[in-house]
């Protein structure tokens, strides 16, 4: 006899083998959270701060983050056109109500697009006050936005600022859904990114 077609409801409460992303993605994937946490969290620190040398050199190294960041996002997404993300597993995609796929999908394009964004204007805003970039002190980057801080402070300031919180609070979200299909779905779908899982994993 046939087998019967798996219940969506009962996907959600069974874990299920998923086809994995490689270790390449895997490993960026958690880099780049850790670059991000830590960048985010260097830049709340500092922002309260008077000027002095530890302020310069948090300074220094959240622009050395974000420079990492934005390196490191480029070779994923080159990664990702080369070598496309495992699909969602059917029985997961059908137990999943249409406006969590909206925002599976959604999520993931916003991620990729404030990874680029954030350290970028924060790339132009450095330079726009007249403090080149210069990658862990000895990689010296191009100014492409000329030196005006009025521009800096009125424009170029609020964006970057204003694109990392957007972006902190969609890393949240993000981090919320993972455990929520973890801890609550049992689906296993954060299995697929997760490192020390026993599941087998693409190349």
């Amino acid at each position: 006899m046939p087998a019967e077609p798996l219940n969506p409801q009962a996907a959600a409460t069974h874990r299920v083998p998923a086809r994995r992303y490689g270790w390449v993605a895997m490993t960026l994937h958690w880099l780049l959270a850790l670059m991000i946490v830590t960048s985010f969290s260097v830049g709340l620190s500092m922002s309260g701060l008077p000027f002095s040398p530890l302020r310069v050199k948090l300074f220094n190294w959240h622009k050395w983050a974000g420079i990492t960041i934005l390196g490191l996002m480029a070779l994923r997404l080159l990664w990702r056109l080369s070598h496309p993300p495992p699909p969602l597993p059917a029985c997961i995609a059908e137990a999943m109500p249409g406006w969590q796929l909206v925002a599976h999908r959604g999520t993931h394009l916003l991620l990729y697009l404030l990874l680029f964004a954030v350290p970028i204007a924060g790339w132009a805003y450095s330079s726009a006050l007249g403090f080149p970039v210069v990658w862990l002190g000895l990689v010296p980057l191009p100014d492409f936005v000329p030196v005006d801080k009025d521009f800096a402070e009125a424009v170029l300031k609020p964006l970057h600022q204003g694109s990392a919180l957007t972006l902190g609070t969609v890393v949240l979200l993000h981090a919320a859904a993972a455990l929520k299909h973890h801890f609550v779905d049992h689906d296993g779908l954060m299995d697929r990114m997760w490192p020390f899982s026993h599941q087998g994993h693409a190349r």
